[in-house]
């Protein structure tokens, strides 16, 4: 029997309470499955400890670390420097989630936008990539992610990406990335794999948000690491590719994004 294609997952929630109970053997069934790398996001500041402890105890786990657009108005607002200083651990690879969440929290749209442009402050300093949350403010994100661009270069993933087609053009002009998440497999998801198909395949990647929106034909249930193979299966089929070269191209693709994830290396034992 031959080996899964190598994949990475670069978006999943470890620290979360539902893999409490059994995380390490989450990161070893992602790994069985060919996943060899995973990413898990802080999505409140105050729980970076816990977030950076899952990456210091496990070798394929790296993190990232921002304050959730949804979690804006509750959190003490993040700074430039807070955050430049978290991205000195050899882990820490990512700035974020952050972004704009209007479906749930328009309410607190201004702490949101201002909370935004913190982290791409901070993702432009380190060099490190901004991990976008979008939803139902798709005009605000896209200006405010070009105005960032007016005060130097960045790069950013559009994390989870299931927006319109006309934000997903925009993030690609700027040089970003999207992100396939379970949605992509959905069934009922065919528009926005025709948004996928239209993008280079060079610039996506693939990832779980897990322990949300599972794949087919764990769709319902908790998600998990593993499970990313169900999407990038599906992400090939998108493609016209076999799993195998689409898994070898998101990996490159999470490379050149997520260099300092690249280029770490485990201490010797």
């Amino acid at each position: 029997m031959s080996a899964p294609p190598t994949l990475v997952d670069s978006h999943c929630h470890l620290d979360f309470p539902d893999f409490e109970a059994e995380r390490p053997e989450v990161i070893a069934r992602a790994q069985a499955a060919g996943v060899e790398r995973m990413v898990t996001i802080c999505t409140r500041l105050r729980n970076e400890p816990a977030v950076r402890a899952i990456a210091e105890a496990h070798d394929p786990v790296f993190y990232a670390a921002g304050t959730h657009p949804m979690s804006a108005a509750e959190e003490p607002l993040a700074s430039v420097d807070e955050l430049v200083a978290l991205a000195r651990h050899p882990k820490m690879v990512g700035i974020g989630e952050t972004g704009l969440d209007y479906h749930y929290t328009a309410e607190s749209a201004e702490v949101q936008q201002t909370s935004l442009r913190i982290h791409i402050d901070a993702a432009r300093e380190t060099g490190l990539p901004l991990i976008i949350h979008a939803r139902d403010a798709d005009e605000d994100m896209a200006r405010i992610l070009r105005d960032g661009l007016k005060d130097g270069p960045y790069s950013c993933v559009m994390h989870c990406f299931s927006s319109g087609a006309e934000l997903a053009r925009e993030a690609l002009d700027m040089g970003f990335y999207l992100s396939m998440s379970g949605i992509a497999a959905f069934p009922r998801s065919q528009d926005l794999r025709d948004i996928f198909a239209t993008a280079p395949v060079d610039r996506i990647l693939v990832e779980t948000d897990s322990p949300y929106l599972a794949p087919p034909p764990h769709r319902g249930k908790r998600n998990e690491p593993a499970f990313v193979a169900h999407t990038a299966a599906r992400g090939a089929e998108v493609f016209g590719m076999s799993p195998e070269d689409f898994a070898a191209q998101t990996t490159r693709n999470f490379d050149r994004l997520f260099a300092k994830a690249a280029a770490w290396e485990a201490p010797a034992a």
